[in-house]
């Protein structure tokens, strides 16, 4: 007799209780669940429910299922392309990686109602489908959530980015539109001959490797409308003239183009005012054009909008309106930096003159690599190196500012100034998208989804990741229970809440069927910007 409990009619059963939940903490959780399992049922796994279970309540409440099922549907296809979708949105969200480990994410970690198996080529041809179904999805789900999140849609702040795929070569060159769709090569609309994923200027450095360019359109509030993919070797000046096309037969109100100096072209300007359309550029104080100088050599004083902004609006007798802000916290930033630079400058310059005329032109050839450098050096006639003090002021004037354009004469200039300041909603996303939701690596083999479909399945993340509060631990498989993992699969730690535990009967006792059923959530507590994280399909 190891202990003594006392007298049957006389004992502390809150305090047995007790001594068994203290012990149950020295076993493992299958082990835990098992002992004080009731008689007939025997513990077979347990699986992450609590962020899959949300997500799914949202994409019902959004009625992104009602739009996709009927352009998606085919009584002929063994998986529903519905839900193996909202299993990739699902993942991304919660645990991102590769389509792959995603279907052995549904397989084996999480329970997805609906779906609870998946191969990763089920996973490819949803992709594929995905794209063929886009225009009209991601019309049908905007329609369906204006209402529901009181869209405010007077402003669209549009941006682009580019993101690499790992791949050893291009894609093979096919004749493409400006819209860079694949063409016939003899179709009047055929304009360039490139592959989509290919060379291009890249935005991450990464120059050696093939892109694709990826657009994105937000609201105000951060919320994504649409999402556009290019070949990666296409520039961006033209795409929201597509972006704007695009967009025109959704019905909106009046709306504002945000945009950054990229986009700011006169036939880009011409083409946004069409149908009483608005908008608010950047401007490139550097370029040198006439409209950007008479503006900075307005006189006037600026207005303070807030602690770090300051805006003052400038005539030019121009149609357009012209806006300069300044933030004196990048201003003194702007001086620090001039202030090392200058200082490199001129150790290397310094007793120069002694030089013989081939060294002086060597290092003169190596400052010019150096463009933060090479842009205070003058050269005399002679070959000799100077600092040029004239762009040295020059650079003092523009310390902390920036010039915008704006065609909106209703507008005042700290709405426009604040305004632009919310294009950070999609340089937002553009992190959360490439840190966050892991959007590279990329590793799409030839017989994959087609790259478009990849950011397409990023977008509604990237309004509101929402992966917080995930770090309690499940409970995992029963160690005893003989079943492997499929070959070159790997099983992956777990940080899901919420487990979803299945009960089977057996030969023991009699059949207990437990079932877990929880009403949807009720979304009205949420806030907008939580609510965003499921518009998936933009």
């Amino acid at each position: 007799m190891l202990y003594s409990f006392g007298r049957a009619d006389q004992l502390d059963v809150a305090g047995i209780r007790r001594l068994v939940d203290a012990l149950s903490r020295l076993l493992a959780p299958a082990d835990a669940l098992a002992a004080a399992a009731p008689a007939g049922l025997s513990f077979l796994e347990s699986r992450a429910l609590g962020g899959a279970w949300l997500l799914d309540g949202l994409w019902r409440r959004l009625r992104v299922d009602t739009v996709l099922r009927p352009l998606v549907g085919s009584s002929r296809r063994e998986v529903d392309v519905e839900r193996v979708l909202f299993a990739l949105v699902a993942n991304r969200a919660l645990a991102p990686s590769s389509k792959l480990a995603a279907a052995d994410w549904v397989c084996q970690d999480v329970h997805l109602p609906g779906l609870p198996h998946v191969t990763d080529d089920a996973c490819y041809r949803a992709m594929d489908q995905l794209i063929e179904v886009e225009p009209a999805l991601t019309r049908g789900v905007y329609d369906q959530i204006a209402d529901l999140l009181n869209l405010e849609v007077d402003l669209l702040f549009f941006d682009t980015t580019s993101t690499y795929f790992e791949l050893d070569e291009a894609d093979e060159p096919l004749w493409r539109d400006q819209q860079g769709r694949v063409v016939a090569e003899d179709d009047p609309a055929a304009v360039k001959q490139a592959g989509f994923r290919t060379h291009g200027k890249s935005k991450d450095s990464r120059d050696d490797l093939p892109q694709v360019v990826v657009g994105m359109a937000v609201t105000r509030t951060g919320i994504p409308v649409r999402v556009w993919c290019w070949p990666g070797n296409t520039g961006d000046s033209a795409l929201i003239r597509q972006v704007k096309t695009d967009m025109r037969e959704w019905s909106l109100a009046r709306v504002v183009w945000v945009a950054d100096r990229g986009f700011a072209s006169a036939e880009n300007r011409r083409f946004l005012q069409q149908g009483g359309g608005h908008y608010i550029l950047g401007e490139k104080l550097r370029a040198g054009t006439t409209e950007a100088d008479a503006a900075l050599a307005r006189q006037g004083r600026y207005a303070t909008v807030a602690e770090n902004l300051q805006v003052k609006e400038v005539n030019i007798d121009t149609d357009d309106r012209f806006v300069i802000c300044y933030n004196p916290e990048p201003a003194d930033r702007d001086a620090a930096v001039r202030q090392r630079l200058i200082a490199q400058l001129t150790d290397l310059i310094d007793d120069t003159d002694r030089l013989p005329a081939t060294k002086r032109a060597e290092l003169r050839g190596v400052i010019s690599t150096k463009p933060g450098l090479n842009r205070f050096l003058r050269v005399t006639p002679k070959g000799l190196l100077r600092l040029d003090q004239g762009k040295v002021k020059a650079e003092q004037r523009l310390d902390g500012k920036y010039l915008l354009r704006c065609s909106d004469p209703t507008l005042s200039a700290e709405d426009i100034a604040l305004g632009y300041k919310q294009l950070l909603e999609v340089e937002r996303g553009w992190r959360d998208m490439k840190t966050t939701l892991d959007l590279r690596p990329v590793f799409h083999p030839p017989r994959g989804p087609h790259p478009r479909s990849h950011p397409a399945l990023l977008a509604g993340p990237a309004a509101d990741p929402g992966r917080r509060d995930r770090d309690r631990p499940h409970l995992d498989r029963d160690p005893h229970r003989d079943r492997p993992a499929a070959p070159g699969r790997v099983h992956r730690s777990r940080r899901h809440v919420r487990p979803a535990h299945r009960a089977v009967p057996t030969p023991e006792g009699p059949a207990h069927q437990a079932e877990d059923r929880r009403a949807a959530p009720d979304l009205r507590r949420h806030t907008r910007n939580r609510l965003t994280c499921d518009n998936t399909t933009a």
